[in-house]
């Protein structure tokens, strides 16, 4: 049996949104089209920290990951991603005063909840207190998991690359490194043994962070085509 590592193993699904989006917001900033699906994941760890949510190891609680996410009410619920997703997008709005960003960026977060809809078996409230449960279960399919989530980010990952073009080698390399690095943690996910604690996994999906000034780093090395 194949168990996930400290990153949820969802989150290449996710990247494939953030890098489709650029083609729906040309005017906004890649580092907040790359934040914005990956933002309840990037909330989560930090919840864990601070005890507001928890999580447990159980190999074989699916195929595809030893997590037991039966407790993350304001990353995850329904009600949480939609008040996330208007605050993201509301953000932006403010900042910007671009609309049309502010939506794809709201969407974008709120697409998170619903892909992780789409893997999890029923471990998703629809808000905090919730005594109902959601999930359409991919995550007990290895191979059905991989065909939609590698699918997922082929295909977003293809749209960014027809609507920008580097600016010299720099817009490359930022690109390639991570692609390369995003597929290296989505393997460690599936072929490394469980993480030792709930502790480890908090610490572990922060590193989820770094993907943020690594997109502002493609942001400045590419243009739009």
């Amino acid at each position: 049996m194949r168990h996930g590592c400290m990153l949820r193993a969802m989150f290449i699904g996710h990247f494939g949104v953030g890098f489709a989006s650029q083609r729906a917001a040309p005017r906004a900033p890649f580092t907040l089209l790359v934040a914005a699906p990956l933002f309840l994941d990037l909330l989560w760890p930090i919840f864990l920290l601070l005890g507001l949510e928890s999580v447990r190891i159980d190999p074989g609680n699916t195929a595809f990951t030893p997590l037991d996410l039966h407790d993350y009410p304001y990353s995850h619920s329904l009600v949480g991603a939609l008040v996330w997703s208007i605050l993201f997008g509301s953000a932006y709005l403010l900042w910007r005063r671009e609309s049309r960003g502010a939506w794809v960026l709201g969407a974008g977060v709120l697409s998170h909840w619903v892909l992780d809809f789409i893997t999890h078996r029923p471990d998703m409230p629809l808000y905090p207190g919730s005594a109902t449960f959601v999930g359409l279960g991919l995550w007990n399919s290895i191979s059905g998991t991989l065909v939609v989530e590698v699918s997922l980010f082929i295909i977003g990952v293809a749209i960014y690359l027809r609507t920008t073009r580097p600016k010299g080698k720099a817009g490359s390399v930022a690109l390639w490194s991570l692609i390369a690095f995003v597929v290296l943690v989505y393997i460690a996910n599936i072929v490394l043994p469980p993480p030792p604690n709930p502790i480890a996994v908090a610490w572990g999906a922060l590193m989820g962070w770094l993907f943020v000034p690594w997109a502002y780093w493609i942001q400045r090395t590419r243009v739009p085509r």
